[in-house]
């Protein structure tokens, strides 16, 4: 894996959509939504069940794409949705931002570019701290790094933020993605079968922007060690899917899954 903080213009001929989960996004869905269109070819956004008069605002726009979830699914179906968006209208490369105000819309065409030649690129906000505005919760970075942390030494990653939401993909790649978990750890399960795929990966350096630091997961997940536990519990069911699935792949051997237990154990 590779970083990169800087791209070409994305290659003329292929096409990319951006993409938006949103959830009873009120507060930001107009201003992030207008920065997105002017930084943006096609524009999609999967509104996954809102009722906070976030599908109002999005019924008076013209210049995006909606899919609505009539009921609440979580964060990892509406990025499904997206995927198969993508999938069924043959785009080359989709773009994922989040809709909260702490992404950079002007970076989108960047990351489309950084995927040029790559099957994924995820944006970073511990490559580089410049331009950063407010700090992530203590608990919320701890996690991060606790995460991160095992998924490189369990998959043999190279990664630095396991977590941000602002990332872009080879279509072809998604297509080869048997993606099942629907809430807040499904880019868990990605990193597992990307590695187990041997997807080629690049970080990319974005802004670490925190505008709220009180910003709630919801239920039972605001309790940070419920929240750890979901996410070890999706990346071991991850990893066990995958090795069934692929037993010749070097990381589902006996010999690397006791390396990937002691590493599992240092990191939890």
């Amino acid at each position: 894996m590779e970083t990169r903080q800087n791209s070409p213009a994305f290659p003329a001929g292929l096409r990319f959509l951006t993409a938006l989960p949103v959830y009873n996004e009120v507060n930001h869905v107009t201003e992030v939504l207008d920065q997105v269109a002017r930084n943006a070819q096609d524009v999609l956004v999967v509104d996954d069940g809102s009722t906070d008069g976030t599908r109002e605002l999005l019924a008076t726009r013209n210049d995006v794409i909606v899919v609505s979830h009539p009921q609440n699914r979580g964060y990892g179906a509406a990025l499904h949705t997206a995927f198969d968006y993508a999938i069924a209208h043959g785009y080359d490369v989709i773009v994922t931002i989040d809709c909260d105000g702490q992404h950079e819309p002007q970076l989108i065409g960047s990351l489309a570019a950084a995927c040029a030649d790559v099957d994924m690129v995820s944006g970073s906000r511990y490559l580089s701290l410049d331009g950063s505005v407010g700090a992530p919760p203590i608990d919320r970075r701890r996690i991060n790094m606790q995460v991160t942390d095992e998924l490189n030494c369990r998959l043999g990653l190279q990664l630095t933020d396991a977590f941000c939401g602002f990332k872009a993909y080879k279509v072809e790649a998604l297509k080869r993605m048997q993606i099942t978990e629907t809430g807040y750890a499904m880019p868990l399960e990605l990193w597992v079968q990307a590695a187990f795929q041997g997807l080629k990966i690049t970080e990319f350096a974005v802004p670490l922007v925190y505008l709220d630091e009180k910003r709630s997961f919801g239920g039972a997940l605001d309790d940070s060690a419920k929240r750890l536990a979901y996410y070890h519990s999706v990346i071991d069911r991850a990893v066990k899917a995958c090795a069934e699935q692929q037993p010749s792949s070097p990381l589902a051997l006996p010999r690397c899954n006791e390396q990937f237990e002691g590493c599992s154990q240092g990191c939890s």
